[in-house]
């Protein structure tokens, strides 16, 4: 029998109550049974923090215990849909409460009416243990859904069967008496366990040049994309959303504004997925927690979303989470813990701020599963500093545990340079454990493209300095060239438009061969400057102009071709 108890105190979201639990055991605290955790234990005093709103709850009220932790329901049904920060869905809160969610209202994460089509993969007799592959669902048109015997379960195969059944439906038993249904609950805060993590040697394509040339990020990989506000956060994590080569995606909004998180709701369901042709959603689970829902379960949102993300990749899927943001998630934490009354860290954040940011983080990998298989849980957070305040605790809390930081700047994004990635703030450590995978699939020269065009870019801004104070005439002729190389690379390679049914996805091998040509252009400069050519012919070379050109041609290689002919013409005629 669950344990009772009455409330002491309420202080905002943090309510104190005489009652017997355990850490983080679920409470449902007053009249309307508000959902909340156990986070502090004091003597016969437990402190609780309600994921809703605590208005008129008073002192004297009834607390009861469920004596579990905060737990998600994983099976078959959670793509496509939309929940809150504790895995309500908000469709089904929809329907029973209206548009405005009442207090206390709850429905399950997992549809029980809903009927699926179990196939068993194994016979009776079969000996089973925590992560192998009971049977399949067919959850969408595009994902097959592995039922898997959940993690610490064992044993032989009594009784399995095929059929139509929901997710509460037991579908096999063991000759220990364990049942087996499509669905099986996780705690939320309990990293789900795998046979061994694996070396972050392949990448995450994402179709960004920015990112797929210069600062590339490893499947099981983490990144974070700090920016102000305007800078293209939420733009570029739909972009990667929608064109990385993950099989899952795991969107959670976390603490954004109702209106981008509108956008987001009303947009995703209509985009068409580049790789089957089917919509996005069929392969998406959306996790929404607006900036005016209760902070305690945006708490709670980035764990369930992390959840749901390892469930999949123990499946063998690749899946990528984006967390936006997890500034938001640690301002959650900061008033949590004011109301705890704990000392206070830097900025008025919790002095564990750093430890709970690699805690989440750490979850994240590629990872050879229970059953064997490979799968991975890149995880890409959006991070939103003050002001752009970049040394603020979260971005620097972030950068410790990090190895790929694309910078967005605020000042590229005025000039209409997007991505607005600063690609001298930004860096990407997986470059060295990649470089095999790139020399294998896409070109044995790749490393060295990448080399060059970086140090190019770094000159560029030193020349910048000096420019500025002697004018660009006054430059040697050699660094007026290495000027002009840098600008192509800028406007040709690093800009991309998102909206471009063309541009909004560069293959691999499209972004080499527009390297490739740039630095063509770069040797050819160098070898006519060499020759006694000037600097002024070669900036008035026509042909070079024509490389923007290839961003919005789906034949690009024989477009690039033309062009580097072209350029090699024009470059005879100078000498």
């Amino acid at each position: 029998m669950a344990k009772t108890g009455k409330i002491y105190r309420v202080a905002g979201p943090v309510v104190v109550a005489e009652l017997e639990a355990g850490m983080y055991d679920v409470c449902k605290v007053g009249r309307e049974k508000l959902l909340g955790e156990v986070i502090q234990i004091n003597g016969s005093r437990c402190t609780i923090q309600v994921y809703e709103d605590t208005t008129g709850i008073k002192p004297g009220e009834d607390v009861e215990n469920t004596e579990q932790p905060l737990v998600v329901e994983l099976g078959p049904g959670l793509l496509s849909s939309i929940y809150d920060g504790i895995q309500r869905p908000l469709q089904a809160l929809r329907e029973i409460t209206g548009d405005f969610i009442r207090r206390g209202a709850s429905a399950p994460g997992l549809d029980r009416k809903r009927k699926w089509d179990f196939k068993a993969t194994v016979k009776g007799g079969a000996t089973v243990k925590g992560g192998d592959v009971i049977g399949t669902v067919k959850e969408s048109e595009t994902v097959l859904h592995k039922i898997l015997v959940p993690p610490g379960v064992s044993g032989k195969v009594t009784s399995i069967s095929d059929g139509s059944c929901t997710v509460t439906d037991i579908v096999a038993k063991l000759d220990n008496g364990a049942e087996l249904k499509l669905m099986q609950l996780w705690p939320v805060r309990k990293p789900r366990p795998v046979k061994e993590k694996l070396l972050p040697v392949v990448p995450l394509i994402t179709g960004q040049r920015v990112f797929d040339s210069l600062f590339p990020l490893a499947k099981g990989g983490v990144a974070a994309i700090p920016g102000p506000f305007g800078s293209g956060k939420t733009v570029a994590q739909q972009s990667l959303a929608k064109w990385c080569d993950a099989d899952i995606i795991v969107y959670v909004g976390c603490g954004e504004r109702g209106n981008e998180m509108t956008e987001v709701l009303t947009e995703f369901p209509e985009i068409v997925d580049p790789r089957t042709g089917k919509p996005l959603m069929q392969r998406t689970v959306l996790i929404a927690n607006t900036s005016n829902m209760p902070v305690a379960a945006r708490e709670a949102s980035v764990y369930t979303g992390i959840t749901l993300a390892e469930y999949y990749r123990d499946m063998g899927y690749s899946v990528a989470l984006m967390a936006d943001s997890t500034s938001r998630w640690a301002e959650a934490m900061r008033e949590i813990s004011s109301r705890l009354e704990e000392m206070p860290g830097e900025e008025g954040y919790p002095a564990y701020l750093a430890s709970r940011i690699s805690e989440f983080y750490e979850r994240a990998g590629r990872a050879s599963t229970l059953m064997g298989a490979e799968g991975s849980v890149s995880v890409i957070g959006a991070v939103s500093p003050p002001g752009g305040d970049v040394s603020e605790p979260v971005t620097q809390g972030t950068k410790r545990v990090i190895k790929t930081y694309w910078a967005l700047d605020a000042k590229l994004a005025q000039r209409r340079h997007f991505p607005a990635i600063n690609w001298l703030d930004s860096y990407s450590l997986y470059l060295d454990s990649l470089a095999g995978w790139y020399a294998e699939k896409v070109a044995p020269d790749w490393m060295e493209l990448i080399g060059r065009t970086r140090s190019i870019l770094q000159e560029e801004e030193k020349l910048m300095e000096i420019m500025q104070l002697v004018g660009s005439d006054a430059l040697p002729e050699r660094e007026q060239v290495t000027l002009l190389v840098a600008r192509m690379f800028r406007e040709f390679l690093l800009q991309q438009n998102a909206f471009h049914p063309v541009d909004t996805y560069s293959e691999l091998k499209k972004t080499y061969l527009i390297m490739k040509t740039i630095l063509r252009f770069a040797d050819l400069a160098k070898t006519a400057l060499d020759s006694g050519v000037r600097a002024q012919r070669i900036v008035a070379i026509k042909t070079k102009d024509n490389v923007a050109n290839v961003k919005f041609e789906k034949d690009y290689e024989s477009f690039l071709n033309g062009v580097n002919k072209d350029l090699e013409k024009e470059f005879s005629g100078l000498k």
